[in-house]
């Protein structure tokens, strides 16, 4: 996704209002999974241009491209769930998947889950 006129999105709002449909639906899905399972003082930022969710560091981060949508939720956690992401274009830490088909929300929810898991083990 490129930027629009006027410099990068300031909010995640913004970002989701310059995505088109099918892709906005698709992220607005993503958004609504994360946000169902991560702690109520989580913030939603722009980091890198795109949407993340923020408790103490960035959680995730997802983006809409041209012909596919991201989730980035850290190396560590697609190695985690390899065996569940069969299917998806992978790399180190990316999910790619269509436009128009959200990965599963449970899916996601166990990814944030886990996510959440190693940065608490890492602040100990």
């Amino acid at each position: 996704m490129k930027a629009a006129k006027g410099g990068p999105p300031k909010t995640v709002e913004e970002y989701l209002a310059r995505v088109p449909e099918p892709a906005r639906s698709t992220l607005e899905k993503v958004r609504a999974a994360v946000r169902s399972v991560v702690p109520a003082e989580t913030t939603e930022v722009i980091s890198y241009g795109i949407p993340a969710f923020r408790n103490e560091k960035i959680l995730v981060w997802y983006a809409a491209f041209a012909k596919h949508c991201s989730l980035f939720p850290t190396a560590e956690v697609i190695e985690e769930f390899k065996g569940d992401l069969k299917g998806y274009t992978l790399s180190k830490g990316t999910i790619q998947f269509a436009i128009d088909k959200p990965l599963p929300g449970t899916l996601i929810r166990k990814m944030v889950k886990a996510r959440l898991q190693s940065t608490k083990k890492k602040k100990k």
